[in-house]
């Protein structure tokens, strides 16, 4: 699994009109994350402070595993005065032939997505028997 680099800046317009309009004004931050490989698989440990479930995007499309999240304002009030804005996060890995990406899980639990890459088949180790002659 290697990991794509992105801009600061996501491109989401197909057809700009104009040189201003290439860039959205949206800012991502690239999240933190840990993987560890398992017996099974890999699991990625992405910290995404401030995301509720319903501001998560996590995608699989064309080996590329895509996660989106857009942190939610859960102040009492509005802001008086702020230190840093909320953020939004982005990042994406290219995934390759190891990885069953049909069986792909997610969790998010106290602002920290859990995702679950099993190995396909053919990459787990196993024993072979020998017969004897």
């Amino acid at each position: 699994m290697a990991e794509r680099t992105v801009a600061t800046t996501a491109q989401e317009k197909t057809s700009p009109t104009s040189r201003e309009d290439t860039r959205s004004l949206e800012r991502y931050i690239t999240p933190p994350v840990d993987i560890f490989e398992t017996a099974d698989g890999l699991v990625v440990k992405a910290d995404l402070p401030g995301v509720a479930k319903e501001g998560l995007d996590v995608r699989v499309e064309n080996n590329c595993l895509t996660i989106r999240g857009k942190a939610a304002h859960v102040a009492p009030g509005e802001p008086f005065y702020r230190e840093y804005g909320l953020a939004n996060f982005f990042r994406q890995f290219e995934l390759n032939e190891k990885v069953d990406q049909s069986k792909i899980t997610a969790e998010l639990k106290h602002g920290v997505l859990t995702l679950n890459l099993p190995k396909a088949e053919e990459a787990k180790p196993r024993k072979i028997t020998v017969k004897a002659a």
